[in-house]
Formats: structure tokens, C-alpha cells, sequence
């Protein structure tokens, strides 16, 4: 089987910074980790090569230092990464971002299989591995919470409000996994040995067949009105009593004093 991941590398949560001017997050710079959906893709498409062969190709888009989620998927068991970084993708919205990753997968040539996250902690929108297959014109599948191959008939678990629905498709096919799908490896010293001598393949903008009015900022149609990081809210307070009566009786008195009731 020939499959591709799709990972993005997304600022620790705990480091986001914002341009002020574009609205759009600071990658450069900022600490970075590998999306924790994107290992569950990863993992599923490493399971589907041991059981059925092939190879795993992992692809991004985003600034250099991006390559280290690359390094980081190789480690794991991916076979090649190819790193999409150019300054013309800057600012992408979902619609730009997967126009271009669309292209990049289309270049690649043939595939059997697409695999996504559900989303990315950085913008929560899961709308790029929708959009990709749309670009593509392929079947997609989302929340897949399970999935068995058997030659080009694909059975998959779907998480749905109400249960599991269970549906069959054929390749080609993206999906968009969730957590529930499986538990991550862990990369091996060997694995990350291998990683860091590992050539990565870099394309810019000039290796694509694109649309330049369809590519970062210029091509997001998205526009970010206001954005603002929310006041930090104060601790709260736990009352201990002998008795629940107690209790509530300083609960009511703290509301009352704060002229809530």
C-alpha cells in the first residue's frame, strides 16, 4: 500500500504567539511539538504497512523548522518525508493550506490511502483533511476510530454521536483518525538514529504546480476580525466543613458577598 500522512508541527500550547498586524500565529522561533493526533495517524499507517507491505510517506507544510516533526514521524517507522516550506505559504488558511498540500500529494503520484488527524490543537477546525480530499476528488471518511484492508475493499469504525457506525468504501480514500484508534510507538534509539541521517525532500513553491492567488495569506479567504488571549481566571476556592449544612451556609455567604444571589 502506498499511503500518505499528513502531520503539522503546531506551537506548544503553552508558548502561542500572535502577530499583531496578521492575526495569524508566530511559528518561527516558537517551541514547537509534533501534533498528538498526527501519531495516531502515523501509528495507523504503520500498522496497515506491516500487515498488508508498501510504504509510508509523511508530509508537511510549514516553516524549517518543521522538519523536526518529520524526524520525529521517521523515527517512528515512516519510510520518506517531504517538508512543503516556502514564504509564499505563510498565513495559509485551512482552504490554502490544503489546496497546497493537495497539490504536493498530486505530485507525488499514485496512493492508496490518506491519512489525517482529526485536528490540530493550534486552530481545532478539522476542515484541511476534508478539504484535501475535495481537492483530490476522493471519498473521505472522518472520526475513523478503526479501519481494516482487505485488497481495495476498506471496512472503517466511525465515532458518531449516537455510537459506532460502521461503513465500507473503497480505495483510493482519505480518512481522519482519532485517538481512540490506537496507543502511539515510541521512536526507537535505533529508529532515531536512522531519523537524523534520513534525507528529507524539500519543495517550494516553485516545485508545485499552483495557483499563486490560491496560496497563503493572499489565498485564505478566512479573515480574523479580533484576536486576543482570554483573562486568566481566578483560582477557586474550596470550603471544608464538618457538615454539608455548613457548607453551603459559607457557599451562599461567599455568592451573597460577591452579589451574585
Amino acid at each position: 500500500m502506498e499511503i500518505f500522512v499528513c502531520v503539522k508541527q503546531v506551537p506548544n500550547t503553552t508558548e502561542v504567539k500572535i502577530d499583531p498586524e496578521t492575526n495569524t500565529l508566530i511559528r518561527q522561533g516558537v517551541p514547537s511539538i509534533v501534533n498528538p493526533f498526527d501519531k495516531n495517524a502515523v501509528e495507523a499507517a504503520l500498522r496497515l504497512k506491516e500487515q498488508h507491505g508498501g510504504k509510508v510517506t509523511v508530509i508537511t507544510m510549514g516553516p524549517p523548522q518543521a522538519e523536526e516533526a518529520l524526524r520525529e514521524c521517521l523515527a517512528m517507522g515512516a519510510d520518506e518525508a517531504i517538508l512543503v516550506s516556502d514564504r509564499a505559504f505563510a498565513g495559509a488558511d485551512t482552504l490554502a493550506t490544503s489546496y497546497t498540500l493537495a497539490t504536493a500529494i498530486e505530485r507525488m503520484g499514485h496512493f492508496d490511502l490518506i491519512i489525517c488527524d482529526k485536528q490540530a490543537i493550534d486552530g481545532d477546525t478539522a476542515q484541511v483533511g476534508p478539504e484535501i480530499a475535495e481537492h483530490l476528488g476522493i471519498p473521505q471518511v472522518t472520526y475513523v476510530s478503526g479501519i481494516s484492508v482487505n485488497k481495495d475493499t476498506v471496512r472503517i469504525e466511525r465515532e458518531h454521536e449516537a455510537g459506532i457506525e460502521v461503513l465500507e468504501t473503497r480505495l483510493p480514500l482519505l480518512i481522519s483518525v482519532v485517538k481512540s484508534i490506537n496507543e502511539p510507538r515510541l521512536p526507537t534509539v535505533k529508529g532515531t538514529m536512522k531519523a537524523s541521517r534520513k534525507a528529507i525532500v524539500l519543495w517550494t513553491v516553485n516545485d508545485l504546480a499552483v495557483d499563486h492567488a490560491r496560496l497563503g495569506l493572499k489565498g485564505s479567504p478566512t479573515q480574523v476580525v479580533r484576536i486576543f488571549t482570554p483573562k486568566q481566571r481566578t483560582q477557586g476556592k474550596l470550603i471544608q466543613k464538618d457538615t454539608a449544612r455548613a457548607a453551603v451556609l459559607e457557599l451562599l455567604g461567599n455568592l451573597a458577598d460577591a452579589k451574585l444571589v
